[in-house]
């Protein structure tokens, strides 16, 4: 599989961090794009991000990168964590850098592009932005815990949200928690 993810200026680089360590680099093409505020955040939340042997790292102002043409064959494109910013952005349609226009390649491909907003509450603008760009094809994952799993940590609790992503990029997910019927 091939896997573009973007990280952007939100709080929530816990996400991303544990999202890389369950996406094996060896068997799936992964590239990695920073939005300008990204590192800064991740600094600050985490120290540093443990990047995977294997990963490709970009910045956010090159276009020389293959997954911003639609003529290169990506399957899969997650924004974690995902500003209101870019997600307000990629709904314009605006393509003025690598994050940008690889989403909006995304969408005019129909090919799987997922975000990832960590933002409460939103206002008005942002519940717009996020219609928009469902019609538009992108699937809107919000970044939010779930409880019932009974997670004991920090890192358990953010994956609880790392398994969803893993399910909707339609990677194994062994870990995960499964709802069954009682007495099962």
């Amino acid at each position: 599989m091939k896997i573009v993810l973007a990280a952007t200026g939100a709080s929530g680089a816990i996400y991303l961090q544990r999202l890389l360590s369950r996406i094996d680099a060896k068997e799936h093409e992964v590239h990695l794009v920073f939005s300008g505020y990204a590192k800064q955040v991740i600094r600050e939340e985490l120290g540093d991000l443990d990047v995977p042997e294997g990963v490709k790292e970009h910045g956010d102002k090159t276009m020389n990168v293959p997954f911003v043409s639609g003529s290169a064959r990506f399957d899969v494109m997650v924004v974690v964590p995902c500003s209101m910013g870019t997600l307000g952005r990629i709904a314009s349609g605006t393509s003025d850098s690598t994050i940008l226009r690889a989403a909006d390649v995304f969408l005019k491909e129909r090919r799987k592009l997922i975000l990832v907003p960590r933002e409460t509450p939103w206002n008005l603008i942002h519940a717009r932005n996020v219609v928009a760009v469902m019609e538009a094809g992108a699937i809107v994952l919000p970044a939010s815990p779930s409880f019932y799993a009974g997670s004991n940590t920090i890192e358990a609790l953010a994956d609880t949200v790392v398994d969803r992503i893993l399910d909707q990029i339609g990677l194994p997910n062994l870990s995960a928690f499964r709802w069954k019927e009682s007495g099962e």
